[in-house]
């Protein structure tokens, strides 16, 4: 059977809040509420910061955005040819950039490298190299 415990959020009226107490039903049934942070989705940047993890993703997603900037994969002024090639056209697209990369080169790139880089880790996970 849940539990009826008093809440007291705040009520707002225009600009001024007023207090209103009013009862809820725990789900818990009478399980004490635990604090944030404290629970399995909880995050600690601390041992994320220099793990093989970050450096994984960090190098993934720095190399696809090296590969676009400088032509080595497609992108928006340089398309794919059906020899795997690439050849320059003109998207339309400005760019303060000499080599042409457009904010959507970027975008994608970088979520591309984001790919390549979960696939590194989730692999070498369910190897248990990591």
């Amino acid at each position: 059977m849940a539990s009826v415990m008093m809440t007291s959020l705040p009520q707002f009226t225009g600009l001024r809040s007023q207090q209103a107490s009013f009862p809820v039903k725990s789900l818990s049934a009478g399980l004490p509420l635990r604090g944030k942070g404290k629970g399995a989705l909880g995050a600690r940047c601390g041992d994320f910061i220099g793990s093989s993890t970050n450096l994984i993703m960090v190098t993934s997603t720095t190399l696809m955005l090296f590969a676009g900037r400088f032509g080595l994969a497609p992108s928006a002024n340089r398309k794919s040819t059906a020899g795997l090639r690439l050849e320059v056209r003109d998207s339309g697209l400005q760019t303060g950039d000499p080599a042409g990369f457009t904010l959507a080169d970027t975008l994608a790139c970088g979520s591309f490298g984001h790919i390549i880089g979960v696939g590194v880790v989730l692999g070498l996970k369910n190897i248990g190299a990591i």
